[in-house]
């Protein structure tokens, strides 16, 4: 077996199923999970009527490439949503459908990261788990940068030490963060490009919640828009990872993709022929229906609209939680221990919430996710709001 599973931590669901499994949560309460960032929204129904009328494609063999409407319809949203000028994105070089942001994250560490090099990968602490797990079968070492209120919950980048920009082989952004929340600027995001440009990585924007924001007149910038306004055609060092699930409430769709840099694609392209991971045909005619809509994507941003004003509204007067830049989470402080927080509220009350000290790693004696727990606002608004009236009524009985 190779010998760097050893290295993987629980998953934070199986931490959080030890946890749980030890108590019995109030009988006379139906259980409400806030756990799992699973969207409960509909699934748009054009979107299932395309892959329906196109089952007929599952005696087609796809290719890893993907279909060039597919692509295209991809590039074209890009252009629209990021303002990135029309032409640059080259459909047959700049961009890959895949199936999903968490095979294609794993996948991409693998097809990068050179092992002979002792190399770095950095991600945000807390972080999305499949970064850690990459880096770590791909031969490299994790390294944390943490997130703290301190710093608007983004990593401080000016603090890190050259040497280890030095050693780094991929820099993995979130932005909306997973659990944050919070958005990594534009200037920021000009800054990082100028350091990939100085110590040559590649910054990995993992960007699935982006379509997930409040002001509809203000979309959140992300690793394309820098691109567009510093003039970069070329993309260089320069990769984003986009999927339906979020956006379009289709996480059983497995439909993403990943777009930039050109000399990046074509040998990243090479690995997944290898590794066999082509998105179906009838998948692929869905997902060009669904990033050539916009319509069910603001009607799904007005009901996280409604969910965070009523929650909000309701938690607010009792404990420390702010309306974050994007997502669908709420990462709010708590009193004492996380996970007892967690225990005890299941148990009081059959609500389910993350302790967010399992969603980071502890680097130099600090958890930056300690003391705060993540809630996913994924089920229907009647059950974020009952869920948060119970964990406010949980806070006042401590």
């Amino acid at each position: 077996m190779n010998h760097a599973l050893t290295q993987l931590q629980p998953y934070p669901f199986e931490k959080l199923r030890a946890l749980l499994g030890s108590v019995t949560p109030a009988a006379d309460k139906r259980a409400i999970a806030l756990s799992i960032g699973e969207p409960k929204h509909e699934s748009p129904a054009f979107v299932a009527k395309a892959l329906a009328d196109n089952l007929d494609k599952l005696a087609v063999y796809p290719s890893t490439l993907g279909l060039p409407a597919l692509r295209q319809a991809i590039g074209h949203w890009c252009e629209r949503r990021f303002g990135v000028p029309a032409g640059w994105l080259d459909a047959d070089r700049h961009v890959l459908p895949v199936n999903g942001t968490r095979e294609a994250l794993f996948a991409f560490t693998q097809a990068v990261v050179n092992r002979a090099d002792d190399g770095l990968v950095i991600s945000p602490n807390p972080f999305y788990q499949i970064y850690e797990g990459a880096a770590l079968l791909a031969g490299a070492t994790p390294h944390y940068l943490p997130c703290l209120d301190s710093n608007g919950f983004n990593p401080d980048f000016d603090a890190v030490p050259a040497e280890v920009w030095q050693r780094c082989q991929i820099l993995f952004l979130c932005s909306p963060g997973n659990p944050t929340g919070a958005l990594v600027p534009m200037d920021t995001l000009k800054q990082l490009i100028a350091l990939a440009d100085e110590h040559d990585f590649v910054i990995a924007a993992d960007e699935c919640y982006s379509e997930l924001y409040f002001d509809e007149e203000n979309p959140p910038p992300g690793l394309l828009s820098a691109c567009a306004e510093l003039g970069r055609s070329d993309f260089a060092r320069c990769v984003v990872f986009h999927s339906l699930s979020k956006r379009s409430n289709l996480p059983g769709l497995r439909s993403g993709f990943v777009a930039g840099d050109a000399q990046i694609i074509k040998p990243f392209l090479l690995y997944r022929t290898y590794h066999g991971c082509a998105m179906p045909v009838q998948t692929q005619l869905a997902s060009i229906a669904a990033w050539q809509d916009e319509a069910h994507v603001r009607a799904n941003r007005d009901q996280y609209r409604a969910k965070y004003d009523a929650v909000l509204e309701i938690l607010q007067p009792v404990m420390d939680v702010q309306r974050p830049d994007g997502s669908f989470y709420l990462w709010a402080k708590v009193p004492g221990n996380d996970a007892e927080f967690c225990r005890d509220l299941f148990e009081s009350q059959h609500v389910t919430v993350v302790p967010g000290s399992y969603l980071s790693r502890e680097v130099d004696g600090v958890n930056p996710g300690a003391g705060r727990v993540r809630m996913a606002l994924v089920a229907p608004l009647a059950e974020c709001i009952e869920a948060a009236q119970r964990i406010r009524a949980f806070l006042l009985d401590k």
